[in-house]
């Protein structure tokens, strides 16, 4: 890693001996002034992109369908500059992350019902993965495409080292479920069980539920030369049955589906049952034991379940799509009859039913997989639904704190005239940003409303805010990105119920994903416009707010006011402007800021001022940023990473990382926030966004990166958030440089250090910071002290009646 190749990837052509003690922002302005006059448009940089040799890494997926673009590098090596030695694999880094969520699944500290949530998320992982990221990279390797990732790994390399890993975790689910979730679940009074193993009454009982409720919905499928392989769906649960002739001979197969109009967990009761004990079977078990029954004439051999991942990403060309909306919505309907990538089969199938299985969906013999347990679909947490009203089974109930900044002012719009806000969701509510939209849509002062959504729902509050917005005749525009993988449809209809109601709605870009998280409101007072603004690190959903770590800061300030505006340009006409004032927006410089950003940290270490970066982000991938990383940690920058999911960078190398630490934390929240902190020289500036550091994101998508530069916000983000997410010592692991992860140092026995549990102490923040501003505005109120007019009497004084100065009254 030369110098000279580091200098290419810097800001602006700024040499790493430049000035340190020039600020980021003068280093923005610097570059707004070399801007060429004419600007070109945002298709013509989404062309561009595309055809250079860097897309395919930009795009950070291996999609299904991907084409090669630019030169292949010679002999199958990874691009130039990029030491393979220096960089995990994104895939296994992945697989490492969720192996994280399954140690939750895991933890005898977790109170059984979440550890059930835990495993029902790692496995929902674990199938999109495959439809996704393993469905790309077979599509590359059959195609011979040999673009190779900075660790690398073609390929195929990476598809024998996903299957190998992918087997290990199968094994851990397997014996999760079975030796833990399961034995703790009977002790909680629930137990899973087989048909076989009940009580003959109850057995007749089942088989009468199996003839009256079940064998008329079912749909017994044969195979043979007249009746081909049937289609099976994407994650749809199936039965492979094996038979034969009463006299023996080969075996034949028929498939039946499980039906999904069926709950999968069947409830038995009996007298003969404790009270206090629900137990359950199977329908699939039920339709095993039964499926004799559909196939009168033949002797059954064997009924075993299986499951089938498909590859389930869209393809689409977007530069030759005449309607894009058109096009994704036939693409969703095409989606299901992607090509199977992944069969899960129960352990104890036969050889041959697996082989034939196999042989039909035409999937990979590494990634098929025996799973020796209740097949792993979600739908399993389903069994601590009777154990739902103990709440010693759950993680204590949290209903996110007021914001004290809204709660004492009669308007949204008067709270962020006077200061700008930041709140950290979940610990406080989201509900000052449902309620900025939905005042906005009854204000007769609001003149317009324009808002980025990524991810939502129909019944959203925001969406019909915006809706009756429109109706009231104000100019309401909605970028809405109907390319959020596996949201497509969802987004599509809400969408149109925005267009019916009035609401501008505009549906992304080409080439490009509007990931950014903004909402811009103008209101007109006292005869002038003013801009309010809002920038999310997370969606605007208000369900996923109360689930997912993440940061909202409003603002009124002009600039902000005039970045924003300019923002919703580009994304309706698609010209950018010629400056921005504060935001730092991708595809249109932020990798490029971002690097100069670390950069000159390195160069305030390199003269003695110290240097520090903390970011905490969901994912670290991009090359550039982590050979950044590497010279700011060779230049002695004190670099911590808090990154939950995928890390590329290997800490801890000496020479060249050593000190970079890398923690991640998975606990009862998503942590889905991105901050970003840098020393500056004591300036300490501090960033939220939308963006993770990915070549995706930095290339292929619309996002933003926003300063919070009032000092009490700043302070609070770097010492509160940033300093109590280090200080984790209980659901925080450290990255090696294998790409394992360790344990974080356990409080010791001396007392030197105290346990810290990040997003338990978040919520205690939050309580005390509202009962705070909960004594303060009862200390502020004026209050009138009236005799109360009664009888008075000889043994007390006359009681008092205490009251507001709205004239309300309690007794005193």
């Amino acid at each position: 890693m030369t110098d000279d190749a580091f200098e290419l990837a810097l800001p602006y052509g700024r040499s790493p001996d430049s000035d340190a003690s020039t600020s980021a922002a003068a280093q923005v302005e610097g570059s707004r002034a070399e801007s060429p006059t004419e600007s070109p448009t945002l298709f013509e940089i989404a062309r561009s992109e595309a055809s250079s040799p860097a897309s395919d890494e930009a795009s950070d997926s291996p999609p299904a369908g991907s084409q090669p673009t630019g030169s292949q590098p010679p002999g199958g090596q990874p691009s130039a500059g990029f030491d393979a030695d220096l960089f995990l694999n994104r895939e296994l880094s992945w697989l490492e992350f969720n192996e994280r969520v399954l140690e939750e699944a895991r933890d005898p500290t977790v109170p059984l019902l979440e550890r059930l949530k835990f495993l029902s998320i790692c496995v929902a992982n674990l199938e999109e993965f495959f439809m996704v990221r393993v469905a790309g990279l077979l599509e590359q390797r059959n195609e011979e495409i040999m673009d190779l990732p900075p660790d690398g790994m073609s390929p195929a390399e990476q598809l024998e080292a996903i299957s190998a890993r992918t087997q290990r975790m199968y094994k851990d689910i397997g014996a999760t479920v079975s030796d833990e979730l399961l034995p703790k679940l009977q002790n909680a009074g629930v137990v899973l069980t087989h048909p076989s193993k009940l009580k003959k009454s109850e057995r007749t009982r089942l088989r009468a539920f199996f003839r009256e409720q079940v064998f008329p919905i079912l749909t017994p499928l044969a195979i043979d030369p007249g009746h081909p392989f049937p289609h099976v769906p994407n994650k749809r649960l199936h039965l492979i049955i094996m038979l034969s002739g009463k006299k023996g001979g080969e075996p034949a197969f028929a498939i039946v589906q499980v039906p999904d109009v069926l709950p999968r967990l069947i409830p038995v009761r009996s007298k003969e049952h404790q009270e206090h004990q629900t137990t359950f079977v199977l329908l699939d078990d039920v339709i095993g034991e039964h499926a004799g029954e559909l196939f009168r004439g033949f002797r059954q051999r064997g009924a075993w379940c299986f499951r089938v991942i498909r590859n389930f990403d869209l393809s689409i060309d977007e530069e030759e799509a005449e309607d894009l909306l058109e096009m994704i919505k036939k693409e969703v309907r095409r989606r299901d009859r992607g090509n199977a990538v992944h069969l899960a089969h129960d352990a104890r199938c036969a050889p041959e039913a697996v082989d034939m299985l196999r042989k039909a969906l035409g999937v990979d013999r590494q990634f098929v997989f025996p799973v020796d347990m209740p097949l792993p679909t979600p739908d399993i947490t389903a069994l601590g639904q009777p154990l739902a009203e103990r709440r010693d089974l759950r993680d204590p109930a949290w209903n996110p704190s007021p914001a004290p900044e809204f709660s004492q002012s009669e308007s949204v719009f008067e709270a962020i005239k006077r200061r700008d806000i930041l709140l950290h969701h979940p610990y406080e509510s989201f509900d000052p940003v449902v309620n900025l939209v939905e005042e906005a849509a009854n204000d007769p002062d609001v003149l317009a409303i324009k808002q980025t959504l990524y991810r939502t729902s129909g019944d959203s509050p925001i969406v019909k805010a915006l809706t009756r917005a429109a109706e009231n005749g104000k100019q309401v525009a909605a970028l809405v990105e109907i390319k959020a993988r596996f949201d497509e449809e969802n987004n599509i209809l809400w969408a149109r119920e925005l267009e019916e109601s009035g609401v501008h709605v505009v549906y992304g870009l080409v080439g490009l994903k509007t990931h950014c998280k903004v909402i811009l409101i103008v209101r007109r007072e006292g005869g002038q416009l003013r801009r309010y603004v809002h920038f999310g690190t997370g969606n605007y959903n208000p369900r996923t707010a109360r689930l997912y770590t993440d940061l909202s800061f409003f603002t009124s300030r002009w600039e902000f006011g005039e970045d924003a505006t300019a923002l919703f340009n580009l994304l309706t006409s698609c010209t950018p402007p010629r400056e921005w004032r504060k935001l730092i927006v991708a595809p249109l410089g932020m990798h490029e800021q971002v690097l100069g950003l670390i950069e000159r940290e390195a160069s305030f270490a390199r003269t003695g001022r110290g240097g520090r970066i903390i970011a905490k982000m969901n994912s670290l991938v991009d090359p550039d940023v982590i050979q950044g990383l590497y010279r700011a940690s060779q230049a002695g920058v004190h670099i911590e990473l808090i990154v939950r999911g995928i890390c590329c960078l290997r800490p801890g190398i000496p020479g060249l990382s050593e000190n970079i630490e890398v923690r991640s934390v998975v606990d009862r929240f998503l942590e889905h926030s991105r901050i970003f902190y840098f020393g500056a020289g004591g300036a300490n500036e501090v960033y939220g966004s939308s963006a993770d550091w990915m070549p995706r994101n930095f290339h292929r998508r619309v996002e933003v990166m926003f300063p919070i530069e009032e000092e009490a916000l700043r302070d609070r983000v770097a010492t509160e958030i940033l300093g109590i997410s280090l200080a984790d010592n209980t659901k925080a692991r450290l990255l090696e440089a294998d790409g394992s992860y360790r344990p974080v140092d356990p409080p010791s026995e001396q007392g030197d250090t105290e346990e810290c549990r990040s997003q338990r102490r978040f919520r205690e923040l939050a309580k005390a910071a509202h009962a705070q501003a909960s004594a303060r505005a009862r200390s502020s109120r004026t209050f009138i002290v009236r005799p109360v007019r009664q009888r008075p009497t000889k043994e007390a004084d006359p009681a008092v009646a205490v009251s507001s100065d709205d004239g309300a009254s309690t007794d005193s």
